[in-house]
């Protein structure tokens, strides 16, 4: 006889005749195993972290907005040719420094100095030639007023005749002569009228002779004030000036000039802090070296750069001994409006669920994150915004707390 199936069947029956039987007993014994376990959660539950914060209050400061960029010359330009020739003049060498209207290129004249000699003596030649045309003017009037005092003689003669002949005292061969001698004063002004005509055109020649031969020895003049390249502002000199025999063409390049006093600091700005910034605010920059300078910003662009969407800005900051060059690393700092802040140690910074910057705070026992911005980092800790007047910010074990825990704080200083 097997003895496993008959416990088998002697469990089944007690478990039924328990299940059937003894129900209320069961379902009792169950309900208070319940209330045991929960018991023992919330007396886990209540257990507090232990964290270490400091009390911060919110204070006043300078704020500035920082952006990386470079040092610019403040004009930079390749000095070209506008004429043909050779170079005569001993070339000037790349780094020195040249001031305004310095020679730089200077080219062959050629046949330039034959070519303004006459064209002024086109000019004179010209100008001798205008009193002649202007004094036929007042001859011509004189010969105009002259003729039409003819014409009034000849009609007092003509009624003369006709009177007389009207009468009887007077022949028809009188009276066509008069009628003759009055056409013919006529015809003598119209002549003088045109020679009137004449003389002004003579005259308008020849002050036209006398503005083209003007404009001619300008020509010559201005072809010669080509021939010399001079420096358009003062500066140093980027390459060297066109060597001695160098035939030059029009759009040649001489020399490249760039000046560095004053000297530009450009930077790029986001577009969440452009508007922080004003033209003639104070600003500051560190190159390598650890040298700093300050300067005012003088211009803010208007339009973002498309691909970036940041705003140009510049800073000019003044370079009497020419130390800083064009195109070195800065570190601009723009002030900008005060603001309340709160200094807190880098280590209280942290990030929630979502990568936002923010701290925690012990808020009535119980941890709460805050995002907050972050203005200035500095060697006694970091500025940040975002926080009320005055907080409890957690700065040992906050990494280890979450929205909703208790804390039991231990309060390490006052900020």
């Amino acid at each position: 006889m097997k003895i496993f199936p008959i416990l088998t069947a002697l469990l089944v029956s007690a478990f039924l005749y328990g299940l059937v039987f003894e129900r209320d007993a069961l379902m009792a014994i169950a309900q208070n195993s319940g209330a045991e376990m929960e018991a023992t959660d919330t007396s886990d539950a209540v257990q507090r972290m232990s964290v270490v914060a400091m009390a911060s209050a919110a204070q006043t400061i300078d704020s500035a907005v920082i952006v990386r960029g470079q040092t610019e010359a403040v004009r930079q330009l390749t000095v070209r040719s506008e004429t043909s020739g050779l170079v005569i003049n001993t070339p000037l060498r790349k780094g020195a420094f040249v001031e305004e209207g310095a020679e730089m290129c200077v080219l062959n004249p050629g046949t330039s100095q034959v070519r303004l000699a006459e064209a002024l003596a086109r000019l004179a030649e010209a100008k001798a030639n205008l009193p002649s045309a202007n004094s036929r003017l007042p001859e011509a009037r004189a010969r105009l007023r002259e003729a039409q005092a003819r014409v009034e003689e000849a009609k007092i003669n003509q009624n003369a005749a006709r009177t007389l002949a009207a009468d009887g005292y007077a022949s028809d061969t009188r009276v066509a002569a008069a009628q003759a001698n009055l056409e013919s004063a006529l015809a003598a002004v119209t002549s003088a009228t045109a020679g009137i005509q004449s003389a002004e055109g003579g005259m308008q020649s020849a002050q036209a002779a006398v503005q083209s031969a003007q404009a001619a020895v300008e020509n010559a003049e201005r072809e010669i004030s080509k021939l010399t390249i001079s420096a358009p502002f003062a500066g140093l000199l980027e390459s060297d000036t066109a060597e001695l025999g160098a035939l030059l063409q029009p759009g040649a390049a001489c020399a490249t000039l760039i000046q560095l006093d004053p000297i530009k600091l450009v930077g790029f700005v986001p577009e969440t802090q452009v508007d922080r910034i004003t033209v003639g605010a104070v600003g500051g920059a560190r190159l390598t070296g650890e040298r700093e300078v300050r300067g005012r910003v003088t211009f803010l662009s208007r339009s973002a750069d498309p691909l970036t969407r940041t705003f140009r800005v510049e800073l000019e900051v003044p370079n009497t001994d020419l130390s800083i060059r064009d195109g070195q690393t800065v570190e601009i700092a723009i002030a900008s409006d005060g603001a309340d802040a709160h200094l807190l140690p880098g280590s209280a910074l942290t990030l929630d669920d979502q990568g936002r910057l923010g701290v925690r705070v012990a808020e009535d026992g119980i941890a709460r994150f805050v995002p907050v911005s972050l203005i200035r980092d500095t060697m006694d800790g970091v500025w940040v915004n975002g926080l009320p007047t005055t907080a409890d910010v957690i700065v040992v074990g906050q990494e280890y707390v979450t929205d909703g825990v208790p804390v039991d704080v231990t309060m390490r200083g006052v900020n």
